[in-house]
């Protein structure tokens, strides 16, 4: 059973930082992208960062861009993005999700991805 699980989302205000993990278990992930997504209210789901397989090839949103860094440590079968100079526009709740098939390549394609968490929220105030 493919389990991921986000944490690290809070309250923050403009221009602070904070950290998320996603957590996988039930197999190991070393070999698979992973990705982060947010989706806000009202609007759809979107495209954050990905990490490829080995951790050498990352993709971001142009929307963080400078801001978000995406890693992994695949020891503890777990995906990060830490989240600096945060915006009002960052607020919403954020997914992690990975794409078991191996090989592949970072991407932004959500239907790309296999597995999804449950998501964590991020609101930043202004």
């Amino acid at each position: 059973q493919v389990q991921l699980v986000e944490s690290g989302g809070g309250l923050v205000q403009a221009g602070d930082s904070l950290r998320l993990s996603c957590a996988a278990s039930g197999r190991s992930f070393s070999m698979y992208v992973m990705g982060w997504f947010r989706q806000a209210p009202g609007k759809e789901r979107e495209f954050v960062a990905a990490i490829s397989w080995s951790g050498r090839n990352t993709l971001y949103a142009d929307s963080v861009k400078g801001r978000f860094t995406i890693s992994k440590d695949n020891a503890k079968n777990t995906v990060y993005v830490q989240m600096n100079s945060l915006k009002p526009d960052d607020t919403a709740v954020y997914y992690c999700a990975v794409d078991v098939n191996i090989g592949g390549v970072a991407t932004a394609a959500l239907g790309e991805y296999d597995y999804w968490g449950q998501g964590t929220q991020v609101t930043v105030s202004s």
